[in-house]
């Protein structure tokens, strides 16, 4: 029987969310799009599908914000100059398909999402729009997940991409930048990490003390992560897909946002687990045998712990 645990709201908004969002954000991360798109297997012009969605998810989401630059809960973490993802999706866009940024939304590719937009998709923006008109504080939960996820595992994805898409000179990639907080260089990992503690400090500050308005703020990020991961749902399989051990994805989304270490490289399913067993099975039997070697020598032949321990590593390096 499971237990239901009640919601401490005297917390702060920023714990709370990390605490509240735990299964929502693991069962996106597992998600099987996610895992397409952080192991770089989406064929080319499905990631650019995939971000043309994520264009216009940030674009309500921008638009919304800037409506409501001055609301209570929103102004602490209002910075456009920072965050703003919208242009620089377009740029990648227009990148990748090798057009002028004003044509891009011509491209057959686009129509053809317009015209038949998955439900997911369609879901998303509605949702975002819908706060815009009516609820824009709930517009903090879908920032912070889609921001902080950016900021955190997007970086691991922006590897992976440049990798699989041959965008090693960072063309393409703007999407994944951010600038330092109050600068205009170029953020480093660590730069990142002060933006999301700069970014958690003023959700407290702006949804302070309000038990109603903490609950309602986790109630929207948990529906942002379901939204997001219905987004994945909407990506078409690749023509070569990997099995892998299930291990936590990087996402550019809703990925852990207080994480600040990108996960380890996965690994495919049919190579690991013999090499798991034969590791585990080798290292126990050269543990057995040092164990016994060394009371050996020490016992019958007396011999210093600088002997005992170069026998150790001639048992181990063999």
């Amino acid at each position: 029987m499971a237990v239901i645990t009640e919601i401490d709201y005297s917390l702060p908004i920023s714990v709370l969310l990390k605490t509240e969002t735990a299964a929502a954000h693991e069962e996106a991360e597992h998600s099987q799009g996610a895992g397409w798109l952080t192991r770089g297997e989406l064929e080319k012009d499905e990631y650019i599908r995939f971000i043309m969605m994520l264009y216009h998810v940030y674009e309500t989401l921008e638009q919304g914000l800037d409506r409501h630059a001055s609301h209570p809960v929103l102004a602490p973490t209002y910075n456009p100059t920072l965050f703003a993802r919208t242009p620089s999706l377009s740029a990648d866009i227009a990148t990748l398909l090798e057009v002028p940024e004003s044509s891009w939304q011509s491209h057959p590719l686009h129509h053809q999402l317009i015209s038949n937009p998955p439900a997911p998709f369609e879901a998303y923006v509605a949702r975002l729009r819908k706060l815009g008109e009516s609820q824009p504080e709930g517009l903090l939960a879908h920032a912070y997940v889609r921001y902080l996820g950016d900021l955190s595992g997007g970086q691991f994805i922006k590897r992976r991409i440049a990798k699989a898409y041959g965008l090693e000179d960072g063309d393409g990639l703007s999407f994944y930048d951010f600038k330092q907080l109050g600068g205009s260089a170029s953020g480093t990992i660590g730069d990142m990490k002060k933006i999301k503690e700069w970014y958690r400090d003023g959700m407290d500050k702006g949804v302070g003390a309000d038990q109603a308005l903490k609950a309602l703020v986790v109630d929207e990020a948990q529906a942002a992560f379901q939204l997001n991961t219905g987004l994945f749902t909407a990506l078409r399989p690749p023509k070569v897909a990997t099995t892998i051990a299930p291990t936590p994805a990087a996402l550019g989304i809703p990925v852990t946002p207080t994480s600040d270490s990108p996960p380890g490289t996965p690994v495919p399913e049919a190579q690991a687990a013999p090499a798991e067993s034969s590791y585990s099975m080798s290292s126990f039997a050269a543990l057995l045998l040092a164990i016994c070697l060394s009371q050996v020598f020490i016992v019958f032949g007396g011999v210093t712990s600088e002997k005992v321990f170069r026998a150790l590593s001639s048992v181990f390096s063999a």
